[in-house]
């Protein structure tokens, strides 16, 4: 794939997380910069999946992965590639830098390399391999110890200094003397992290890199090899890190977990991409989006350099957002399952009609699935304390007063609405004096929607056997 490399007038960016676990909240933002920024500029989406940790990868965590990437709505426009695919490519540019000079061979062993990264320490330096098998013109190599295979080290410049022009951070330079001779293969000849995105980058053309901040530090390494290769530098942006609503690193108790947990949970994708969009970017006073607005407006700039901080009620108020803009057939579609899971009867009921009532008052689809069981489900036996409480003589008078009056209408929400209004005026009550009983009867709880819509859900057939199942009506 080298012949890409010259193509740079072409977006290209990638996203290339390691199988060792879910797809989480932090890769799932750095998939959405890299995704939008390359949809911005009209260019091209690379997914590859950087699996040469033999001992973490795991089929299941790249499953997981592609699975999270496709309910996120990232599709990449090449890929997956994985780079235990590659091994011979690798295997081929490490030949080729140490015929040229701009690697060696290293016989020192980890603990000899321990040792002097203690002394260096011990002499207020940084701690760093000594060089003691980088060849220098004049100088003498110790000799081989016997039977010991050496690993393969990148000549790093010892002077000058490594700079780039963040996206995020602005100019950031590390001098050359700070860094290590990297070690770029293994004493069983397979290559390691750095050289792999290096090499991987070079071959797919990729123009702009967006990454966690965590990757800092291998930036200046990455950035030196590819002149080493003679190969194009992308342009990097280190996006912060994402904290706790505490200010701590976010972990599992914050909802650090798989994106697609969040699904089960009953978020809507677009209403993640929207949330994880504000952790770390801006447009304006923008706080809701849709993906093609996203699109447009995402072009680098206004990309924060402080951390992020996860407020799951901010999170809720986005989904519950989309929930209301969403359809109620699409909405009656996504929570059968979820009825269905719960013991329901999704089809007891105008599935739509009861979503348009609920929807309102739901912050993600587990929540509609749950209210919508008040028609689904089985009737929910009210509290014998607040039955105490509201059924009172007169209320019991004006409900059995009102299924009278109802048996001689159509069973419609402003049919009902209408005698139940007509029963208050001749009873001289108030509203929440015959709606909370009918609301325990029916649902088994004090607060519901508007209490003739419930009922009209709800259907004659089915309020009466809770009528009658409470002494209120015997007909």
């Amino acid at each position: 794939m080298t012949e890409l490399s010259n193509q740079t007038s072409r977006v290209r960016t990638r996203f290339a997380p390691s199988p060792t676990g879910f797809l989480h909240l932090g890769g799932a933002r750095t998939a959405l910069y890299s995704w939008a920024y390359a949809k911005h500029f009209g260019g091209d989406f690379i997914l590859r999946i950087e699996d040469t940790d033999l001992e973490r990868s795991t089929p299941e965590a790249v499953q997981a992965i592609l699975d999270g990437m496709a309910w996120l709505g990232f599709t990449p426009d090449e890929g997956p590639f994985y780079q235990m695919q590659h091994m011979d490519r690798y295997r081929e540019v490490i030949a080729q830098m140490l015929e040229s000079g701009t690697a060696y061979y290293c016989y020192s062993s980890p603990e000899e390399v321990d040792a002097m990264r203690e002394a260096a320490k011990a002499r207020g330096d940084k701690p760093r391999y000594d060089g003691t098998w980088r060849p220098e013109p004049g100088k003498t190599l110790p000799p081989i110890p016997e039977g010991r295979k050496p690993v393969v080290r990148f000549k790093n410049p010892e002077s000058g200094v490594t700079c780039w022009d963040d996206l995020v951070k602005g100019t950031i330079s590390i001098r050359n003397e700070e860094l290590d001779d990297l070690i770029i293969a293994r004493p069983d000849g397979t290559p390691t992290y750095n050289f792999c995105v290096v090499v991987d980058d070079w071959d797919m053309g990729i123009t702009h890199v967006l990454r966690g901040d965590d990757h800092v530090n291998n930036t200046p390494r990455q950035i030196n090899i590819l002149k080493a290769l003679g190969a194009p530098i992308p342009t990097y942006g280190h996006v912060p890190m994402i904290l706790g609503p505490d200010g701590q690193k976010l972990s599992k108790r914050h909802g650090a977990v798989s994106v697609i947990e969040y699904d089960k949970a009953g978020y809507l994708p677009e209403a993640m991409v929207n949330y994880l969009a504000r952790l770390g970017w801006s447009h304006a006073d923008d706080e809701i989006f849709s993906r093609e607005q996203l699109i447009q407006w995402f072009d680098g700039h206004n990309l924060s350099r402080s951390a992020a901080q996860w407020d799951p009620k901010k999170l809720n108020w986005v989904n519950a957002h989309y929930i209301k803009e969403a359809s109620n057939q699409w909405l009656a579609k996504e929570i059968r399952g979820r009825i269905i899971a719960r013991e329901g009867d999704p089809d007891s009921v105008d599935l739509p009609a009861a979503v348009s009532l609920l929807k309102d008052r739901s912050e993600t689809l587990e929540q509609l699935a749950e209210a919508a069981m008040l028609f689904c489900g089985q009737a929910k036996q009210p509290d014998p304390e607040l039955i105490a409480k509201h059924m009172t003589l007169e209320a019991k008078q004006a409900v059995a007063d009102f299924w009278a009056k109802s048996q001689a209408t159509e069973w419609t929400s402003s049919e009902i609405g209408s005698a139940i209004k007509t029963t208050l005026a001749e009873h001289g009550l108030k509203m929440p004096q015959i709606a909370i009983p009918l609301r325990l009867i029916v649902a088994g709880t004090p607060q519901t929607p508007a209490i003739d819509a419930v009922l009209e859900l709800m259907g004659r057939e089915r309020v009466g056997q809770r009528l009658r199942a409470f002494g209120l009506v015997t007909d």
